[in-house]
C-alpha cells in the first residue's frame, strides 16, 4: 500500500484535559517539527506516531493511515513504514559500516550486487554530508562517535531502508549539519517528523506542533517572514559553525577574526578591523 498520509487524532495531555489540537494530518512529502519545553511531551507524540496508536496508549491519540488504523492492514499491504532515530542509539554489533550497509541492502533489496553496491555508496554519500568527520567504510560500527551513528542511521532509512515516514528526535544534538540534512531530506517524497529545540529546524520546517503539558496547543504554518528570520539564522549559525570548525582544527581566535565574520555577515559596519 502506497502511504499518502497519517491522520493524528488528538486524545489527553498529562492532567487529562482534551487536546487542544483535535486532528493533524501529515502528507507524504511534509517537513514537520515538533516543538515544546523538556518534559512537554514531544518524545510521547512521536511514540504515538511509531506505534501507530489507536487509543491503546496513555494519550489515549489514534493515528490513521490513508484514513485507516493499521490493525486493519496485513504485514504485506505495509512495510518497513516507520523509522526512529531517537537520541540513545547505539549499534551493539562490531561488524564494519560496509558490511552492515550491504547485509541490510540485501535484506531490503535482494541479492542484486551491482543494485545494493550502488545503494550502499549513495547511502555512505548522504551519512557524510550530515557529520564533520567523515565515516571510513572500514571502520567498527562501534567505533563510530554518535554524530556518526545518526548520520549513517538516517541515510540508512531514507535511501536503504526507504521508510515512507521518518522521526528524528533531536539530531541538533549529535553534531550533525542541520542545513544541509534538510537540503538532503527535501529532495526526497517522504513524511520527515523532527522533535526539535533547534530554532532553525522549526523555520525550516513546513510547519511545527507546539506541545504543552503532553497536548498538542497549536499548529503554526510557516509563513514567508519566518523563512526570512531562518536565513538570518542561518548567518549566525555559519558563524558558530565556522568556530567550531577553527576551534577543532587547533586555531586560536582573536576578537578581530569575530569583528571580521560579524561584518561579513552585515551584523556590524564595515571598516577594517582595529
Amino acid at each position: 500500500m502506497e502511504i499518502e498520509e497519517i491522520k493524528i487524532f488528538g486524545g489527553l495531555g498529562k492532567e487529562d484535559q482534551i487536546e487542544p489540537v483535535s486532528e493533524v494530518t501529515l502528507k507524504m512529502g511534509d517537513i514537520v517539527s515538533i516543538v515544546g519545553p523538556t518534559g512537554c511531551g514531544k518524545t510521547t507524540l512521536i511514540n504515538d506516531i511509531e506505534l501507530f496508536a489507536n487509543c491503546d496508549t496513555p494519550s489515549q491519540r489514534k493515528v490513521l493511515i490513508n484514513g485507516r488504523s493499521i490493525k486493519d492492514e496485513s504485514q504485506e499491504t505495509i512495510k518497513n513504514p516507520i523509522a526512529l532515530i531517537s537520541q540513545h542509539t547505539n549499534f551493539l554489533s562490531d561488524m564494519i559500516v560496509s558490511s552492515f550497509l550491504e547485509t541490510h541492502a540485501r535484506v531490503r533489496l535482494g541479492n542484486n550486487k551491482s543494485e545494493n553496491s550502488k545503494v550502499v555508496s549513495e547511502t555512505l554519500q548522504f551519512a557524510n554530508q550530515l557529520t564533520g568527520e567523515p565515516i571510513n567504510e572500514n571502520s567498527g560500527m562501534t567505533e563510530l562517535s554518535g554524530g556518526q551513528t545518526r548520520a549513517l542511521l538516517i541515510a540508512d532509512a531514507v535511501i536503504i531502508g526507504n521508510s515512507p515516514i521518518i522521526l528524528l528526535d533531536e539530531i541538533e544534538n549529535a553534531g550533525i549539519h542541520r542545513t544541509k540534512a534538510l537540503e538532503l531530506l527535501k529532495k526526497y517524497r517522504k513524511i520527515f517528523v523532527f522533535v526539535t529545540h533547534d530554532p532553525r529546524i522549526a523555520l525550516l520546517s513546513d510547519y511545527r506542533i507546539t506541545m504543552k503539558k503532553g497536548a498538542m496547543q497549536k499548529i503554526i504554518i510557516t509563513g514567508d517572514e519566518e523563512r526570512e528570520v531562518a536565513k538570518g539564522l542561518k548567518n549566525m549559525d555559519d558563524i558558530i559553525l565556522d568556530f567550531r570548525n577553527r576551534i577543532r582544527s587547533g586555531e586560536c581566535l582573536t576578537q578581530n577574526t569575530l569583528k571580521d565574520k560579524l561584518v561579513k555577515c552585515g551584523y556590524l559596519p564595515g571598516g577594517a578591523s582595529s
